[in-house]
């Protein structure tokens, strides 16, 4: 796939074939992570790769699913804003785009709660840089013709997400990343699309 093509055909889903992904290719997103710049050149990422229901539970018990029903979500949203419509779609697939994704990624990298308080240049580095390596696993498996659902972590969710999986103190999950061959006709969100000249500031505002 062309880079421009991975690029525009790069989004979230929530609906996927009952079709396995192969540890080769999951290994080949994962090793795009790892590509990733990183400010220390240490590269201190880890990954829980989750595959079958037993292990995906540990870490998904702290997912609330909405028990509201589809019209009682759309009446909240009123559905009247692209904002509204996106939440309407993926609010009640906060747990099963995760639970029947073949397989969850659990991203990890070294730092603690202090960076959201950052004192030196360099303090929100270790943050910035995992994000890198999520946008590269997300590109990469645009390019296998894959694709990803991402969950960020609400609270003190993360916390015990990482202690139900034995991971060490020092480090962080900044979302969850469901990863698979999304279903022929997955919904694309509405988006609110811009050309970059619309967004270009030469000199000032």
């Amino acid at each position: 796939m062309e880079f421009y093509e991975v690029i525009n055909n790069r989004h979230i889903v929530r609906d996927w074939k009952d079709k396995c992904v192969s540890p080769e290719i999951l290994e080949r997103v994962i090793s795009a992570g790892l590509k990733a710049p990183t400010h220390d050149h240490a590269r201190n990422w880890e990954f829980i790769v989750l595959q079958n229901e037993q292990d995906k539970a540990i870490a998904l018990q702290f997912v609330k699913a909405w028990s509201a029903t589809q019209e009682e979500i759309n009446a909240i949203f009123v559905m009247k804003t692209t904002v509204q419509k996106m939440y309407a779609y993926a609010m009640p697939r906060q747990y099963t785009m995760l639970q029947n994704a073949p397989y969850v990624i659990i991203p990890l990298f070294k730092g603690s709660t202090g960076i959201f308080h950052a004192s030196s240049v360099n303090g929100l580095n270790s943050f910035a840089s995992i994000w890198c390596v999520v946008e590269n696993i997300f590109l990469a498996a645009t390019a296998e013709g894959l694709a990803c659902s991402m969950r960020i972590p609400v609270g003190e969710e993360g916390k015990k997400v990482t202690a139900a999986l034995g991971v060490p103190i020092e480090y962080m999950m900044p979302c969850y990343i469901g990863i698979g061959y999304p279903v022929e006709d997955a919904a694309v969100p509405e988006q609110i699309d811009y050309t970059a000249e619309q967004k270009m500031h030469f000199g000032k505002w």
